[in-house]
């Protein structure tokens, strides 16, 4: 597990994502704001046993698209959790449009203090989000606490895979408003230390690697015109300097990003 932590908070994150953050990461990567959109969502799905019976809780649900997929195709419950205003509320403006407000519910509250009383859901998902999230111990803790036994945690995160500099490091997390990235082996050290058993996990980062690239490249041919008219040069370029950075640091394998599957014991 990382020893290196920024003095990033979840204010700081809420900022990003009420202001252009989250407007700029929905325009490169879609509503589902994570690397591979729905047919990731897809996958996942199908690995974490999600059946139209299943009460799912999504963690750092954002704008809901997952949660809205996951009702759609499967026609399971779902629940987002969100600490985002702008975030929630938009959400579940969505969901009503889509007609599945229904199936979709959210709540707006803190990943590390859940709303929700234990044995609750029968999945926990988090997809590519828990990277901003101050204390991971903590969070695999309260996913692990309102898991019904023999429930499932599936997710997916950006991680550290590789060696690289302090200097590199703190660079990386800024950009992105990181307090620090978890590895592999330490996420899966935090679920065991839960109670949970882990039952897959996957290195995704040559799969990431591909997708900071494409990102890379819809902001510099698709997006720049639109970038520089609502907020400037200077947050295009910015932008265009993280994604060249996290680009490089991805092709290197220093960054990345995982899959965790996980059972509590039931």
């Amino acid at each position: 597990m990382t020893t290196r932590r920024l003095d990033v908070g979840l204010e700081d994150v809420k900022k990003v994502y009420e202001g252009p953050g989250g407007v700029l990461w929905e325009m490169l990567m879609g509503e589902q704001i994570h690397v591979g959109g729905g047919q990731h969502t897809e996958g996942l799905a199908k690995k974490a046993g999600i059946t139209a019976s299943s009460v799912v809780l999504d963690v750092c649900s954002a704008l809901g698209g997952p949660a809205r997929q996951l009702a759609r195709d499967i026609g399971c419950t779902v629940v987002g959790l969100d600490a985002t205003r702008r975030m929630h509320d938009e959400a579940e403006r969505r969901t009503r449009a889509a007609g599945l407000d229904g199936k979709v519910t959210y709540k707006l509250g803190d990943a590390l203090d859940m709303p929700f009383t234990d044995a609750s859901f029968d999945v926990v998902w988090g997809q590519d989000a828990w990277c901003y999230v101050t204390d991971k111990e903590r969070l695999i803790r309260e996913c692990a606490r309102v898991l019904k036994p023999g429930g499932v945690v599936a997710f997916t995160d950006w991680m550290e895979t590789g060696l690289m500099s302090d200097e590199l490091y703190t660079a990386l997390n800024t950009f992105m408003t990181f307090p620090y990235l978890e590895s592999l082996d330490g996420y899966e050290t935090l679920a065991r230390s839960a109670g949970l058993n882990v039952i897959e996990r996957q290195d995704l980062t040559p799969d990431f690697a591909r997708h900071v690239q494409l990102y890379l490249d819809a902001l510099r041919n698709s997006h720049r015109a639109a970038v520089e008219a609502g907020f400037g040069r200077q947050v295009y370029d910015d932008v265009e300097r993280g994604l060249v950075m996290w680009r490089d640091a991805s092709a290197a394998g220093q960054v990345g990003r995982g899959q965790i599957i996980a059972r509590k014991p039931a």
